[in-house]
């Protein structure tokens, strides 16, 4: 069995999880850096790595790293690789990229050197000097950090994090991906409550639902690479067929989702029906300040409003004050909570047992986490 090299991408700070999801599926990784894990493993890591990942954002397939410290080792280096193996004389592959701390810094300008390379190599394996490019779509993505250049296609398509599910969302959704890392993080069992008082779209619970029940995240979606002729259609079949015989049909896991805004607990509703985990979660209204403790066993996991882009930075303050009062109540409750305010702490009224840097998005969070009893 031929073995290829991959890279997976992920959001900052999720690439110890990335990792472990990566070993759990059976796959070599070979190199971790900022946002992203290298891995081998044979054709059949495109469709189970896109289909079964939780973290990931794309799957890509390396074709090789060089150093690239000038357009001519960029261009002798894309055009060392073996393209013709995965594009057809017929084919379209764009290129799109990034440079990160390296000589080579200007994009459209590496964005063409890449582009002519790669055409001069398939012009000579085809023979053609020009190509209309209206077969089947190998996006190329070039990615030059410390002036080494890896070259890849892209086998996702569309990211990973938008699972299917949630069409439509609040106005400061949560990446499903982040939602997937919280959620994993808090290590969600059938005999614990699993409760997210804040909601939105309902994002964290669906997220930890799917977890628990063991239903992949990709299941029921498509993938670029599901039409590059290298991979057989078996090999999709096979994966699905897979992914669909790890659910747990006998999983009693309970999580609720609330919400002060009825709107948002209308769209947690729908998207939790759409993810084929509605009967795993009870989704109701409720304000997260005045919330009451279940006789049971629980965690909270929430990602409240920052004040970017929900309620003004006073309301968001007068918030975290009423929260730290309400969860209190709720010991020996662990409390998971997602913020980009760095006041949190005070604000809340208790250090965390643990912080853990976090990317939504392009906002750097802190995940703040409450799990010993208070002293």
């Amino acid at each position: 069995m031929t073995t290829y090299t991959y890279v997976a991408t992920c959001l900052f700070g999720l690439e110890k999880l990335l990792g472990a999801e990566l070993d759990a599926l059976g796959y070599t990784r070979t190199e971790t850096m900022d946002g992203r894990v290298y891995f081998t493993g044979g054709l059949d890591a495109i469709p189970r790595c896109n289909i079964g990942l939780r973290t990931a954002e794309r799957v890509y397939l390396l074709l090789g790293r060089f150093p690239a410290r000038s357009f001519t080792e960029l261009f002798d280096g894309v055009a060392a690789l073996p393209w013709e193996d995965f594009i057809g004389r017929d084919d379209a592959f764009p290129v799109k990229g990034h440079a990160i701390r390296s000589a080579l810094f200007s994009v459209p300008d590496c964005q063409s050197i890449v582009k002519k390379a790669i055409v001069d190599r398939l012009g000579s394996v085809y023979g053609k000097s020009w190509f209309d490019e209206t077969g089947v779509k190998y996006q190329v993505e070039f990615f030059i950090f410390k002036d080494v250049a890896a070259l890849m296609i892209d086998t996702s398509g569309i990211a990973l994090h938008k699972r299917g599910y949630r069409p439509a969302a609040n106005a400061a959704p949560l990446r499903e991906t982040l939602a997937a890392a919280l959620a994993m993080t808090a290590r969600p069992r059938n005999d614990v409550l699993f409760w997210d008082p804040m909601c939105g779209s309902g994002t964290i619970p669906i997220e930890a639902a799917m977890l628990q029940s063991r239903t992949a995240p990709g299941l029921n979606r498509s993938f670029a690479a599901e039409d590059y002729p290298l991979i057989p259609a078996a090999l999709w079949d096979d994966a699905r067929d897979e992914a669909i015989a790890a659910i747990d049909e006998d999983c009693t896991f309970e999580a609720w989702a609330s919400d002060l805004d009825p709107a948002c607990v209308k769209l947690t509703r729908e998207n939790a029906r759409r993810a084929g985990v509605a009967s795993f979660i009870k989704i109701f209204e409720a304000d997260a300040r005045t919330i009451e403790k279940p006789d049971r066993r629980g965690t909270i996991v929430c990602n409240p409003p920052y004040g970017e882009r929900l309620l003004t930075p006073e309301e968001v303050e007068t918030l975290y004050c009423a929260m730290g009062e309400r969860f209190a109540t709720f010991a020996p409750w662990q409390i998971y909570v997602l913020t980009s305010h760095e006041g949190f702490e005070k604000l809340y009224g208790r250090r965390a047992d643990k912080v853990k840097k976090l990317y939504n998005g392009m906002i750097p969070c802190n995940l703040y986490q409450f799990f010993r009893p208070r002293s």
